[in-house]
């Protein structure tokens, strides 16, 4: 058999496709492995380059086969659609794979680590209770205002409805307070659940000295900053801070043609958690800024005088994952730029 330079593998839960080739790119093998058999055939080969499309259990599989002694590459698999030759099936994606990953201009994805990862749950598991919390609080709205109860929107006026609904002169049927009363239990349940896991982020955010570097900038938070800590690469990736922000999806989407630039929207095509949380702590210091007056002929007093806020918020959060690129690079604090002018 041919000396095997690449390997693809395709995963899945329980049968594995391998699309093996060699220096020239010619087929040396295609197998199926099962999840059992996947470790043993990777100790078996010799050291190769391992590539697979960066999906769930990725990240798991290329650090076991890291280990292993082989050069793992992810690849996001937007990349690898194009290389899918007619028939979509799990022998033409790892073949696709291959030819993905062996292209010089190709891009690939950092295997994170198993902290990264414990961190990424705890966030995750906090987004999906606060999505959860509010569907039940909107669906409780939506159920009370059948009954001529109307709430502002906002977990801060859900005291408005606990009252209407413990108060026994509002005229509500007992058949609608006790279902009411199990939504109550079911969000005070849940916003327990976010207060602990908020406590184990902003624990973990002090322990760490490069989130606590994150949020000595303004309208970077403990979420924030291990939302960046959890989902982020290394920012030694990225040759400049405006490749972090590409990355993150901060950038205007481009139409351009025979030497005309022409920049539409943003172009949201990255890192939705970290991007979201920016433009949420962009919009924090806006803000601020309007209550206080920000400097006059300072940047974010101009911008807001020409733009409306929603596009502020998206440039100064443009400029704040450059800043973040600056300080994790140079492991320095956040510093004002207007007293560094000064």
């Amino acid at each position: 058999m041919k000396e095997v330079s690449i390997v693809g593998l395709g995963l899945a839960k329980r049968v594995f496709q391998v699309h093996a080739a060699g220096g020239d790119g010619g087929v040396v093998l295609r197998r199926k492995l099962s999840r059992g058999q996947v470790l043993a055939f990777f100790a078996e080969l010799p050291r190769c380059i391992v590539a697979m499309e960066a999906c769930a259990t990725a990240h798991y599989w290329a650090r076991e086969i890291g280990k292993l002694g082989h050069e793992v590459r992810l690849l996001p698999p937007a990349y690898v659609k194009p290389f899918v030759k007619r028939q979509k099936n799990d022998a033409a994606d790892a073949e696709a794979i291959v030819e993905a990953a062996l292209r010089p201009s190709m891009r690939f994805v950092v295997p994170k680590t198993e902290g990264q990862q414990a961190c990424s749950m705890i966030f995750r598991t906090r987004d999906l209770f606060v999505r959860q919390r509010t569907q039940l609080i909107n669906a409780l709205r939506a159920h009370l205002a059948e009954h001529g109860i109307i709430a502002p929107q906002g977990i801060a006026n859900l005291t408005v409805l606990t009252q209407v609904v413990e108060d026994d002169n509002a005229g509500l049927e007992l058949i609608v307070v006790e279902p009411a009363r199990l939504y109550l239990d079911q969000i005070e349940a849940l916003s327990s659940r976010i207060v602990s896991l908020e406590k184990a982020l902003r624990s973990e955010a002090k322990s760490s000295q490069s989130t606590t570097r994150l949020m000595s900038m303004p309208g970077m938070g403990p979420i924030t900053a291990m939302a960046i800590e959890a989902f982020a690469p290394t920012m030694t990736t990225f040759r400049k801070g405006r490749d972090f922000a590409a990355w993150l999806g901060l950038v205007p989407k481009q139409h351009s043609s025979g030497g005309k630039q022409v920049l539409g929207r943003t172009s949201k095509m990255g890192q939705r958690d970290i991007r979201r949380l920016l433009i949420i702590g962009a919009m924090t210091v806006i803000r601020w800024a309007c209550r206080k007056a920000p400097p006059e002929n300072s940047w974010l007093a101009r911008m807001l005088a020409r733009k409306s806020r929603m596009l502020v918020a998206i440039a100064l959060a443009n400029k704040m994952a450059r800043s973040i690129w600056a300080m994790m690079t140079k492991n320095e604090n956040y510093r004002d730029p207007g007293l560094a002018a000064a």
